[in-house]
């Protein structure tokens, strides 16, 4: 583990310790470095130092580098979807049924695992579990992701997710026949606490804002778009439920009753941001999967 010394400057004084650190090196990133701290891998005068620290004249940061963690997820070779590709994004379209990223209990036949196998080249922000992976959508969730390839692209397509610059809109099918043409959703999510596996609209929740528009009412359901202007866990299958109109096939949010579609019907469409390397606006569209298609027909003959 290699160590390095810093003694804080004049010009840095006031300066939080995570930018301090990183202006020291340039292929250290941001993230990288609050990693780091959080791990207990930076000392400020002999104590365990905060990102958010304010540095003082002669301050003595001492940072212990890890060794690189070997990684123990394994490339498996899979047709991937790929609709983008370059030496700092991937945007790939990911079926239905497919988890993003290994977990403790589920470590292979992951998106992960597929794109380790496509290309070596994956940033590490997020570790060895999740290389590359800027946002994620569940596991019976279809649709558009964004992969990073190294780290200033990661860190960059993460400021725009939170600076809501990122065009992400879903398309799902819901319980009911919604009478507003358009409408928002404004309601904070947070864990439920009856629950620990499920999210739900909580006053003391982060922030969280859908917006949603009809396409096609049936008789029992709602074809409709979401656009997401935040990015909460669960935040479309959450909203929809606490408006009085859950997604179709969601065993979580969704009534007893519901279609038996393997999972929630929600497919995310439309995906875009701004290149990180080369600032140009870049936008995606993949089609509703085909059991999603068909079961649009099925309903359109019922009417």
């Amino acid at each position: 583990m290699d160590k390095i010394e810093h003694r804080i400057l004049e010009t840095e004084n006031g300066e939080r310790l995570d930018k301090v650190i990183t202006s020291l090196n340039k292929e250290w990133s941001r993230s990288q470095v609050q990693l780091w701290i959080r791990s207990g891998h930076v000392e400020v005068n002999g104590n365990v130092g905060k990102s958010n620290y304010k540095c003082s004249i002669d301050d003595l940061i001492v940072i212990s580098i890890p060794e690189p963690e070997p990684l123990d997820v394994e490339p498996e070779q899979m047709d991937l979807d790929i609709y983008f590709e370059d030496q700092d994004v991937i945007v790939v379209n990911k079926p239905k049924g497919m988890v993003v990223h290994p977990a403790p209990g589920h470590s292979g036949g992951t998106l992960v695992n597929g794109l380790l196998a496509h290309c070596t080249d994956l940033s590490g922000i997020n570790g060895v579990m999740r290389p590359g992976i800027v946002h994620r959508i569940d596991k019976d969730t279809s649709g558009l992701l964004m992969v990073a390839k190294n780290d200033i692209a990661h860190e960059n397509l993460v400021d725009q997710l939170v600076k809501k610059t990122v065009t992400r809109k879903y398309f799902a099918l819901v319980h009911g026949v919604i009478p507003h043409d358009h409408g928002t959703i404004e309601a904070p999510i947070g864990r439920d606490k009856s629950d620990r596996q499920s999210m739900t609209v909580i006053d003391n929740g982060k922030d969280a804002v859908t917006h949603f528009t009809v396409l096609e009412r049936f008789e029992e359901f709602t074809f409709v778009e979401c656009t997401l202007e935040t990015g909460r866990t669960h935040q479309i299958r959450v909203h929809m439920k606490y408006i009085g109109y859950p997604l179709a096939g969601d065993p979580k949010y969704g009534p007893r009753k519901t279609l038996k579609t393997d999972g929630q019907v929600l497919h995310a469409g439309v995906l875009g941001f701004e290149h990180p390397r080369l600032l140009e606006y870049k936008e995606f569209s993949a089609p509703l999967p085909e059991y999603f298609e068909q079961l649009l027909n099925d309903l359109r003959k019922k009417d």
